[in-house]
């Protein structure tokens, strides 16, 4: 038991790393998650991101300088359409990922690599407050105003798993994310609030036959954007996430999550109805988990 404890720190650096693809946590930088639209929007792209950094583990665990390189390749397509009159939208992403990851576990230097597909993520927003349901021609007249949405995140167990593996790719749970955006736009600026909560199952096959549960992670986001002109647009991103400690069959793993991320988006307007998204973040504080660097290029084609 003292050996799977031990390892399980590897483990968390996979499952922390390979949220910044996009797939599953709250250390994600979304700007313009809740940006208005015209119905019958169509967006389909792909994005590819490469996170490296270490990860900061409990003093009192044998563990040290672990570090990780997750390639990560991400393609997604959304639409958006009326609701009740309230514009809605749902996407899905299936992300592909190579990790590699090292550490010093008993002064002793191991590593593992692992290539396939990760968790598949499903996501449904709506807007509450503003953010009407829109035609291309309605939308050209609409003048921004405050919106207020909510939206629901799905990660499904359908990534790489094998129980007799300690790290795996997939997380062979299922989780959600409820979340509430807010959206103030002023002159060319944007400024967004998000807060959510991830919620866990339980991992009933884990490693050695263990089961793993996880708290609920609580998730805040801001963004300050500014709009240069249609299409072309940066913002500064900020979160941070709280809890989410694990237990191994009942015993805690005294790794609560409390930590900042911070980072720069891009986004510019290529061909007609195509578009390029730069992104970069970086770890500001670390109490357990990851404290990384991730550098994303995405391509994006929208059509009706």
């Amino acid at each position: 038991m003292k050996r799977v404890i031990v390892l399980i720190l590897p483990c968390l650096a996979i499952a922390i790393l390979l949220s910044s693809c996009g797939t599953a946590q709250a250390q994600q930088l979304e700007p313009r998650a809740y940006s208005p639209a015209p119905i019958g929007l169509n967006f389909l792209g792909i994005g590819t991101l490469y996170t490296s950094g270490g990860v900061v583990t409990d003093p009192s665990l044998p563990i040290q300088n672990v570090q990780a390189r997750v390639y990560n390749v991400v393609p997604y397509y959304g639409r958006t359409f009326g609701l009740f009159g309230r514009l809605a939208n749902v996407g899905v992403m299936v992300p592909f990922a190579e990790a590699k990851v090292h550490g010093d576990v008993f002064d002793v230097n191991r590593s593992i690599d692992r290539t396939g597909l990760l968790d598949p993520q499903v996501r449904f927003a709506v807007n509450l407050l503003g953010g009407p349901a829109l035609t291309r021609q309605e939308y050209r007249q609409h003048k921004p105003e405050t919106t207020l949405g909510a939206s629901l995140t799905i990660n499904a167990p359908f990534g790489q798993y094998d129980p007799s593996k300690l790290i795996n790719l997939g997380t062979n749970r299922w989780a959600c994310k409820p979340e509430l955006g807010l959206s103030q736009p002023v002159d060319k600026w944007v400024f967004e609030l998000y807060a959510g909560v991830w919620l866990f199952e339980a991992n009933n096959n884990f490693f050695g036959g263990q089961v793993k549960r996880q708290d609920p992670l609580a998730s805040f986001q801001a963004h300050i954007g500014y709009d240069v002109r249609p299409g072309l647009w940066a913002a500064f991103d900020f979160t941070y996430y709280a809890g989410g400690e694990t237990t191994l069959d009942g015993q805690p793993q005294n790794d609560r999550q409390g930590n900042t991320r911070a980072g720069l988006t891009l986004s510019v307007p290529t061909k007609q109805n195509q578009t390029l998204k730069l992104t970069w973040a970086r770890g500001v504080s670390t109490r357990i988990g990851s404290n990384f660097d991730t550098l994303g290029v995405a391509w994006q084609w929208n059509w009706f």
